[in-house]
């Protein structure tokens, strides 16, 4: 049986689907602290191979510079877990991909691992599209699995959001 956030993921996927077919679009990721999840949410719809191509799973800051073309003075003077990191990996993974669309996401699961500035919870996740490209930052509450579920959701809302010109989540 699905949980709430599974079953809401499928449905964002799908309806991504649907919009990016309707524009002639494919999509991509960059994830981190989502280790594929919003990949997997897509490639869960019967299809997807029509819209989806590629995704890139990035945990480490190495992975980031070799496979998205991030900069290595980028990720040193703001933390992978920044806006400026998050932007260049939609980017690099669009470009990467030729892909028209593309989501970022990079955050700090937990249990350990956060800081004043960056306390668990934080998460960075930037969308790019033709139409533009925008940023946000949440703080999730929950253990490492909600965190990670929460992140995979609002990642997907956006994709649909952007893609559709709506209010990006």
């Amino acid at each position: 049986m699905l949980t709430v956030d599974e079953d809401n993921a499928y449905k964002l996927a799908q309806q991504l689907g649907v919009e990016l077919l309707r524009r002639g679009w494919t999509v991509t990721c960059a994830e981190s602290c989502t280790g594929g999840g919003i990949a997997h949410g897509i490639t869960a719809v019967a299809g997807s191979s029509q819209w989806f191509n590629a995704g890139f799973v990035t945990y480490s800051n190495s992975a980031k510079v070799q496979l998205l073309g991030i900069d290595a003075t980028l990720l040193a003077e703001h933390g992978a877990v920044s806006e400026a990191v998050v932007r260049a990996m939609a980017r690099g993974a669009a470009r990467a991909a030729a892909a028209e669309v593309a989501v970022a996401v990079s955050g700090i699961a937990g249990p350990d691992g956060g800081s004043a500035d960056k306390p668990v919870g934080t998460v960075w996740l930037a969308w790019f599209a033709p139409t533009g490209m925008v940023a946000r930052r949440c703080q999730f509450e929950g253990d490492r699995e909600q965190v990670r579920q929460r992140a995979i959701v609002v990642g997907l809302a956006g994709l649909v959001a952007h893609v559709t010109g709506g209010d990006t989540v």
